[in-house]
């Protein structure tokens, strides 16, 4: 289903990993890559605009990392990002260009394409977000079925099985998600959606539309 395909939900273009996604047709597809995708693009990085500060933590010169943030191996943090207050990025993360990980946000296993802002009280794990695309204050990805059972993706009346017991959501380039929202494991929104505070998201929504709640989707308008 073209809807699904990496072409279709992120620009490429907007991130420093996107050689992980050039042999893959569906993007939750690189979710167990990035660990060892990050060793490898390690070596290739800049040694004038990224710094080693740790073993397996890079991170660009012009970011900014508060004393109070823990940023663990491997992880990769690109130019002008900055990682705010008590932020935890857990490991197997590439954060990318202008991107803000703000107060008690945490990351694990996850790409945020440039520009994504994460910044108040958010969850993102074994995800992908678009260029762009904002978490509202206390938003979270969920990553883990409640029975522990493999993640798949429900697109119109058909299943998609990852392989994943471990996959959270596809968030779209320019996608907002609102206060308190809650996407489920298996969760792809496509490009430049809206999703209404305290919303519970399940399955595809699709191009441009506005999920007011679970039973109300609207076309966005200009």
């Amino acid at each position: 289903m073209k809807e699904l395909e990496v072409e279709s939900l992120l620009d490429l273009t907007q991130t420093i990993a996107c050689n992980i996604f050039k042999e893959v047709v569906y993007p939750w597809e690189v979710i167990s890559k990035i660990g060892s995708f990050i060793v490898e693009l390690s070596k290739h990085l800049p040694q004038n605009e990224f710094d080693e500060v740790e073993s397996g933590v890079f991170i660009s010169k012009s970011a900014k990392i508060s004393k109070s943030a823990r940023v663990c191996s491997p992880c990769i943090i690109d130019s002008e990002t900055e990682i705010r207050h008590s932020a935890f990025v857990r490991g197997n993360v590439i954060v990318g260009k202008n991107c803000v990980v703000g107060n008690s946000s945490e990351l694990k296993n996850c790409i945020l394409f440039n520009n994504v802002q994460v910044p108040h009280f958010n969850y993102i794990g074994d995800s992908v977000m678009g260029f762009r695309s904002h978490m509202g204050a206390g938003s979270i990805i969920s990553n883990v079925k409640s029975d522990k059972s493999e993640v798949s993706v429900r697109f119109a009346d058909k299943r998609f099985f990852t392989g994943l017991k471990k996959f959270g959501a596809i968030v779209g380039d320019y996608v907002e998600i609102g206060c308190n929202a809650v996407l489920n494991p298996g969760t792809i929104i496509g490009r430049q959606s809206n999703v209404y505070p305290l919303s519970m998201v399940r399955g595809y929504l699709g191009e441009r539309k506005i999920l007011k709640n679970s039973l109300k989707i609207v076309d966005k308008i200009s």
